[in-house]
């Protein structure tokens, strides 16, 4: 017999900027400084940890930091010289940095009105961001993704995640950051199938969101396959817009429901990295399964022939390859039981019914989707 009850309401109001800049750490550039200074009279401690691939391509970073954080002494204090952190899928795979993140953290008196700053490849950012969320129980996070992929989706957003026993995002939280820094700069620094990857999210969110979108981004299809920062920055900022729209304005930015509606061709990605050994870039993967579910959707009667024929055609336009050996060895079964398995509740994925219109269905007849990983291998021939 119930003797009472209490219910508890309230809500919870947050707020965090997504800067464009460019040569964030020049010391003439204000921005980063503007972002952390605080009350007059105070300096809050900074621990800037830079992704290790970043760190290689750009061998000055971690001095110009420190000649950045000199300059701009009355806004920020380093609490340690920049920490230099495993980037790509071994940050999320490998706990190592995680728990010297904490012995910083530590060691460094960093406390909950101190910052960490991220500099580097959306894996990364992920890693450092589920550590700052659990460290104190959230140590205010500035994001600096280095990659189009976490400039334009991955960073702008409110998760934090590491894999675990093969797991992808099995550990992780919803805490928004303090702040995202999207620095131009930074793109050239990691190799150009990077960049090529992280256009897959802007396409797949075009698809679903924004027809006008998928317009622009066919028009410019040959200055993007060719990586020009013209036509590739107008389309980070867009996608940046309609990832953070969607968090917004969704009613659900913490995934407490089963539909992911901006994860259109993700239930096939994230088995396709792991079959090909992460050889398969993030994007790589987004843009076969992109490629999968328009050709289901094609199958199945939702999508019209000469929509899912651009879908392909612009795919295929910005250098995505579609028919990747890893595709053979998809298990379409376990694939969309380990989605669902994600998600919690009923299975929900996004398929196609337009050009700039996505549709939540709750089932997929896997022999048509069998047929459709056929159509896509038979592109290898």
């Amino acid at each position: 017999m119930l003797a009472h009850r209490i219910d508890q309401d309230f809500t919870v109001r947050y707020h965090y900027p997504v800067c464009f800049t460019r040569d964030a750490f020049a010391p003439a550039n204000p921005v980063l400084a503007d972002l952390l200074r605080a009350a007059p009279g105070e300096r809050p401690r900074v621990l800037v940890a830079l992704d290790a691939g970043l760190a290689a391509a750009r061998p000055g970073l971690p001095d110009q930091v420190q000649r950045y954080a000199l300059a701009h002494a009355d806004a920020l204090e380093l609490a340690c010289p920049p920490w230099i952190v495993q980037g790509g899928e071994s940050a999320k795979n490998d706990p190592v940095d995680v728990e010297r993140f904490y012995r910083l953290v530590a060691d460094a008196g960093i406390c909950r009105h101190s910052y960490v700053v991220a500099a580097g490849g959306g894996a990364m950012l992920d890693a450092i961001g589920y550590a700052a969320a659990t460290a104190h129980r959230g140590i205010r996070l500035v994001r600096m993704p280095s990659t189009v992929l976490g400039q334009n989706d991955a960073g702008v957003g409110v998760k934090n995640a590491v894999n675990w026993q093969g797991r992808k995002n099995f550990l992780g939280t919803f805490v928004p950051p303090f702040a995202v820094l999207n620095d131009f700069g930074l793109l050239a620094s990691g190799p150009a199938a990077d960049r090529r990857a992280g256009i897959a999210e802007a396409v797949k969110v075009a698809l679903i969101r924004d027809a006008a979108f998928f317009e622009r981004l066919s028009c410019d299809r040959h200055a993007l396959a060719d990586l020009a920062p013209r036509a590739l920055e107008p389309m980070i900022v867009r996608c940046a817009e309609l990832h953070l729209a969607q968090i917004r304005n969704s009613g659900d930015p913490f995934e407490r429901g089963s539909a992911r509606p901006l994860d259109f061709g993700h239930w096939s990605a994230h088995s396709l990295e792991t079959l090909s050994g992460h050889r398969l870039r993030h994007g790589e993967a987004v843009a076969i399964g992109i490629a999968l579910d328009t050709l289901y959707s094609r199958r199945i009667g939702l999508l019209g022939d000469a929509a899912a024929a651009r879908v392909l055609g612009l795919l295929d336009d910005l250098g995505f390859r579609l028919a990747d050996p890893a595709l053979g060895q998809l298990d379409i079964g376990a694939a969309l039981a380990a989605f669902r398995e994600h998600l919690g509740g009923q299975l929900c994925i996004t398929l196609l019914e337009d050009i700039g219109r996505g549709v939540e269905v709750h089932s997929i007849d896997e022999a048509a989707m069998r047929a459709c990983v056929g159509q896509l291998l038979a592109l290898a021939r």
